[in-house]
């Protein structure tokens, strides 16, 4: 029973490294961002909307991050979350994805089709709100990358390479720990 974590900002390819790992290793899926986009389309409100809402109602987040740790309890699970390095306490690995920010605009526009510039706004606003919220809240600074056993800028690698990165990581600590 492994639990593998993967945090970072958006467009730094948590989804994608998520998405290989939990095939290669038959793990269960749960993904924070997704629960906060369905939330937001639920009360049809935009991602600005619904970050600016967050912050001053906390319920949102601890729903969100009480999910994800109930998960990880259960094992054989990899979370997605902005969080996960800090909220899944006894995952067997904690992985921190990051890449500049013109690259993950670049990789979100191309994902969803937008305007640069409205997803660029959309991004800073959005991670703004999350760095307050997060400190206030559960007092993490996410400058702080100490919590991670592997951090790795995505920018200088493809889709591809990332995966296999992660995945070797992921056998290599496993065998290390004895899950593997």
């Amino acid at each position: 029973m492994v639990v593998v974590a993967i945090s970072g900002l958006h467009g730094a390819g948590k989804t994608t490294a998520a998405r290989a790992l939990v095939r290669r290793f038959g793990l269960k899926y749960v993904s924070a961002g997704e629960v906060f986009r369905q939330l937001a389309r639920g009360r049809g409100i935009t991602l600005d909307e619904f970050s600016r809402y967050a912050e001053r109602h906390p319920e949102i987040d601890r729903q969100i991050d009480s999910r994800t740790a109930e998960a990880a309890k259960r094992g054989n699970v990899l979370i997605d979350a902005r969080l996960a390095g800090w909220m899944a306490k006894g995952a067997d690995i904690k992985i921190l994805l990051y890449a500049p920010l013109k690259v993950r605009v670049q990789r979100i526009v191309g994902r969803e089709a937008r305007a640069y510039k409205e997803v660029l706004r959309e991004t800073a606003v959005r991670e703004r709100s999350e760095a307050r919220r997060f400190k206030r809240f559960y007092g993490i600074d996410v400058n702080d990358w100490s919590a991670f056993d592997l951090v790795l800028n995505t920018e200088h690698f493809s889709p591809r390479e990332m995966a296999r990165l992660l995945e070797l990581t992921v056998e290599f600590i496993g065998k290390r720990r004895g899950r593997g």
